[in-house]
């Protein structure tokens, strides 16, 4: 059985998702394939750092992290991120003033 590393003793899942679903989003650093991008080569971009993109969907990995999946714009690819690569294109105060969409039908 191999020895799985992990880069923190944070558990992130003990609380909700940092990010939430269609919330924009900037890569903090460039993202490449480490093997695990069907598609791709090895070491290719996958992200540039400052591309900008969308939350699609929200995992975790290894009971401690969550993972977000994010729709890049410029490149088309769709990453899983953790919260430590990725920041808010919208501040949280801009966000909290910004108006739910409406109900279907209303």
């Amino acid at each position: 059985m191999s020895n799985i590393s992990r880069d923190s003793d944070v558990v992130e899942i003990t609380a909700p998702p940092y990010f939430t679903f269609g919330e924009k989003v900037r890569a903090k650093r460039t993202i490449r394939n480490d093997g695990t991008y069907a598609g791709k080569e090895i070491g290719e971009v996958l992200a540039k750092k400052g591309e900008e993109g969308y939350v699609v969907s929200i995992g975790t990995f290894l009971q401690q992290f969550y993972i977000y999946g994010v729709e890049f714009m410029e490149s088309g690819n769709r990453v899983g991120m953790k919260r430590k690569e990725l920041d808010s294109v919208v501040s949280r105060d801009e966000m909290a003033d910004l108006p739910l969409p409406e109900e279907a039908g209303a």
